[in-house]
């Protein structure tokens, strides 16, 4: 057959080809938002409070100036820095409350209600529901979490400078101790590192939830506390809990830098160690382990039927 005899495709053939490989994810992730709002809705009432919070304090800042005055100068900063840092705190560890609730409810929860049998009989494959599942912990929930983080301090910024320039003190204080464009690039690398280290926690989440045929909250926690308290009682050992924490809290140990132990270092951007981070063996052991129970996940749901 001649060159010129080849069918030869045209763009608004590839364009649709591609649109239709991509969809039926882009879909599925979309339906799991839409029927999940607490993926957004608990991080933005966490923001709410820690908003509530502010604005009293903000109400008490003529008190707040007083004390402020009675420290040095990278105290001062510390101390205004605090509630900027608790209110990232407070949203992210809503945000792994809400990832851990819906990972163990995302494969169990269709197969308990038998919703499980309609999904099946549409042309969605299992691996498709079960990585657009899987994208609400890796990509949604971090995207939001950052998203609302930023916004959250945006507000309590403004509110603090207008607080401070009503009382006739030097409103660029709050921008100064906290500065908004570093300290945003030092949270989304917090989330970015925060989400690959708990993959495997993630993976295994959801690999109980398309396994577990009752109870999936006790085959979630219990194995794994059930293990080092074994290993406690027979060899008087912590192999195991070490093992848990360092999975739980490591990540902030290997992606970043504490040489001056929480005090000020100047720039705030010199406290990242993300060579360091990607160097580090224990996160992709845990890269691999998760993928693995997420390919785990995928062939249980092929071949598991509703409760």
């Amino acid at each position: 057959m001649s060159a010129a005899s080849v069918p030869m495709s045209t763009p608004s053939e590839t364009s649709s080809t591609t649109q239709s490989s991509v969809s039926p994810l882009a879909w599925s992730v979309r339906r799991e938002i839409w029927e999940h709002r607490s993926i957004y809705i608990a991080p933005l009432v966490a923001a709410g409070l820690v908003l509530f919070g502010f604005l009293i304090r903000v109400f008490r800042v003529s008190e707040t100036m007083k004390l402020l005055t009675q420290l040095k100068g990278d105290e001062q900063h510390m101390a205004v820095m605090i509630p900027f840092a608790i209110a990232a705190v407070a949203i992210c560890v809503t945000g792994l409350i809400v990832a851990f609730f819906y990972c163990l409810g995302a494969l169990y929860n269709e197969r308990r209600d038998r919703s499980i049998l309609f999904w099946k009989s549409l042309p969605v494959s299992n691996t498709t529901v079960v990585l657009s599942k899987a994208a609400i912990p890796f990509v949604v929930l971090p995207a939001v979490l950052f998203a609302v983080i930023l916004a959250t301090h945006l507000i309590m910024l403004g509110l603090g400078s207008m607080a401070l320039a009503a009382i006739g003190q030097n409103a660029g204080l709050v921008w100064e101790s906290w500065p908004f464009f570093k300290m945003s690039v030092v949270i989304l690398y917090m989330i970015v590192a925060a989400t690959l280290w708990y993959a495997p926690i993630w993976g295994w989440v959801l690999f109980v939830s398309s396994w577990a045929r009752s109870m999936a909250i006790l085959w979630a926690v219990l194995p794994p506390l059930g293990l080092c308290l074994a290993e406690r009682i027979a060899t008087d050992t912590n192999f195991f809990g070490g093992l848990l924490d360092y999975r739980l809290n490591g990540f902030l140990k290997e992606a970043f830098y504490f040489r001056d132990h929480g005090k000020d270092i100047g720039d705030p951007l010199a406290l990242l160690a993300p060579a360091h981070y990607l160097a580090t063996p224990g996160l992709w052991a845990g890269l691999v382990v998760g993928a693995g129970l997420i390919a785990g996940a995928i062939w249980l749901r092929r071949s598991r039927e509703a409760i």
